[in-house]
């Protein structure tokens, strides 16, 4: 077994590939970008009917739209918890391992616990706000074989 790896050895490390906001397609997920923050909404906590909600003595998820973008485009990012402190309105950041949720048939961005958002020096792009792909609706189509 010469292939192995051995014990106590990490994996090499590959660069980062960064995709630009118009390059996104529902369901896929793994994307690198680099985007400035244009507005940040926070989402108001709904308690559920039915004692559904959140377990004794835990703090409901705190979350906020946020509206982020690059040079090409803009798209809907779903900030959640420490993730809201960090994207304020006219910060850059760089998000890792993002991935594309549907959302009422539109295209929203998160990052999960695989994933990182880190605050960046300000980027020298300028976001084009006319071209936002969250507001594209999509309809998932069965096609037979």
């Amino acid at each position: 077994m010469a292939t192995a790896a051995k014990v106590g050895e990490k994996p090499a490390l590959r660069k980062p590939v960064f995709v630009k906001v118009d390059q996104l397609k529902p369901g896929t997920c793994g994307h690198t970008l680099t985007v400035k923050v244009v507005s940040a909404n926070p989402v108001p906590a709904r308690g559920r009917a039915g004692g559904g909600g959140p377990a004794v003595g835990s703090r409901p998820a705190r979350i906020a739209e946020c509206l982020v973008g690059d040079e090409t485009g803009v798209i809907v990012f779903t900030a959640r918890n420490e993730q809201v402190d960090m994207l304020k309105p006219g910060n850059t950041a760089i998000l890792r391992n993002a991935r594309i949720d549907m959302f009422k048939g539109s295209m929203r961005l998160a990052v999960d616990k695989w994933g990182r958002v880190e605050v960046t020096e300000p980027a020298s792009f300028a976001v084009k706000e006319d071209n936002n792909l969250s507001l594209v609706e999509y309809e998932l189509v069965n096609v037979p074989e």
